[in-house]
């Protein structure tokens, strides 16, 4: 069997590419087609199968610009040319599930999400500007309900995309977790005490990670916040005498961060969330929202619990909502054990995604 895989754009090494290469191992045979690809900026095995790219190419710099050119998504996707395949997959968060099939093809869309630049987070990403954008906001829109009205079949990363499907595309859709490499990360010993809670990923505004800096604040917990990004320097001004900003941070320390922290805290809604699968691989809770993709992850049963739920308002989080919870966790702390959370963590084990995958796709 012939196979395409189409991704957005290939120009770093995150999440979706990371899916991508599973696909690969999957379909080792596979062309990729990608709107834009950046040589060296994943991984060989990607850059080898790559076998088609969109006329943005061409452009001068497309690569680091790609988020500036939407309006030219739609001339971009049809561009690709996908004749002679008997299965397309399209590894999507934007244009990569409109690809134009040849009809009687098979289309598996493997949906990271529906495009938020267009659809829940235009605000976010354009602010102001959104006004005088409205009428191309409003045709990609457009274009993009056509687009999945082509995908044979939808495939949501967790049950918080399968309702955005639903609401923006009215399609169902399957549920295939992302598969999460956790071989790097060595557990915490059973019983042992953790030394600080955990804040790790992007320091952008959306995650709110001002939001827990404050939080551990007020109540004088230690706090390490882990990673880079356009709010690092005001963290840090921020940051009172128990929290530690440490900047970006290799894989190798990542995991010592997590095997050494009391719980990993995400206050920001995921799509699927890799890194609290990643803390829980080393035998430490999470604190997350119950809203999104660590509601899939987080596992709250009674006996059995691998961390907690933020509760609050969806679009109003505070940071008593924070410090709520963090009190609520120290109370329960002894009850999450490093066994429970790795079990939980290898349900998200490549094996699985292997597994949930062959289901789908032979149905």
């Amino acid at each position: 069997m012939k196979v395409a895989l189409v991704h957005d754009w290939l120009t770093g090494m995150r999440g979706g590419e990371r899916c991508l290469e599973a696909f690969l191992s999957i379909y080792p045979d596979a062309d990729i087609h990608t709107l834009i690809h950046v040589p060296g900026s994943t991984s060989a095995r990607i850059d080898e199968r790559v076998r088609g790219t969109s006329w943005l190419q061409m452009l001068p710099k497309a690569g680091t610009i790609h988020r500036l050119l939407l309006p030219l998504y739609p001339s971009a996707a049809r561009s690709l040319r996908l004749s002679g395949y008997d299965l397309v997959i399209s590894l999507s968060h934007a244009a990569a599930k409109n690809v134009a099939v040849p009809e009687g093809t098979r289309h598996i869309c493997y949906c990271f999400t529906p495009m938020r630049y267009i659809w829940d987070q235009a605000d976010q990403y354009f602010g102001p500007a959104r006004l005088g954008l409205w009428p191309i906001i409003k045709g990609l829109r457009s274009w993009d309900v056509r687009g999945a009205a082509g995908v044979t079949d939808f495939v949501a990363i967790s049950r918080f995309i399968a309702a955005r499907i639903r609401c923006y595309y009215q399609r169902s859709s399957s549920i295939v977790y992302p598969p999460v490499n956790t071989s790097w990360i060595a557990p915490a010993e059973e019983g042992s005490c953790g030394e600080a809670f955990l804040y790790a990923g992007a320091l952008v505004p959306y995650k709110r990670p001002d939001l827990i800096v404050e939080a551990a604040n007020r109540l004088k917990l230690p706090l390490w916040v882990v990673g880079g990004g356009p709010m690092e320097a005001a963290l840090r001004k921020q940051a009172g005498p128990t929290v530690v900003v440490r900047g970006r941070c290799s894989d190798e320390e990542l995991a010592e961060y997590y095997r050494r922290c009391r719980a990993l805290i995400l206050p920001g809604v995921e799509d699927f969330g890799m890194m609290p699968v990643e803390c829980m691989a080393a035998g430490r809770p999470v604190i997350g929202r119950r809203f999104g993709g660590t509601a899939d992850t987080i596992q709250v049963d009674e006996g059995r619990s691998t961390g907690l739920l933020i509760r609050g308002n969806r679009h109003t989080l505070t940071v008593d909502d924070i410090v709520e919870s963090l009190t609520r966790f120290m109370l329960n702390e002894e009850h999450f054990s490093v066994k429970a959370c790795r079990e939980q963590a290898a349900r998200f084990s490549p094996e699985v995604f292997l597994q949930s995958w062959s289901s789908v796709a032979a149905g």
